[in-house]
């Protein structure tokens, strides 16, 4: 039995907000994440009114486990060390 998502990659990323600020998280289809930042209501709420976002960051992962503590240990970065990684 299969799982769901089993062979997917998950991506960890960072969206650079229209006021400049960075937003980080995770998917496993990040096209349609973006989309959904700029364009749906299942963007993050803090995105949903720093519109428009863009990727400027990108990181697979294998699992959704390694992806989720990768994106706390971005989280925990300073603004200039999150911009030193964009780099």
């Amino acid at each position: 039995m299969t799982k769901k998502n089993e062979n997917v990659d998950w991506i960890v990323y960072i969206l650079e907000c229209n006021d400049k600020t960075l937003y980080t998280g995770i998917t496993n289809n990040l096209e349609k994440r973006l989309q959904q930042h700029n364009y749906g209501q299942e963007g993050a709420k803090y995105t949903r009114v720093r519109r428009p976002v863009k990727c400027v960051y990108q990181e697979k992962k294998a699992d959704r486990s390694s992806a989720t503590k990768r994106e706390i240990a971005i989280k925990k970065l300073t603004r200039s060390a999150k911009l030193e990684l964009i780099k």
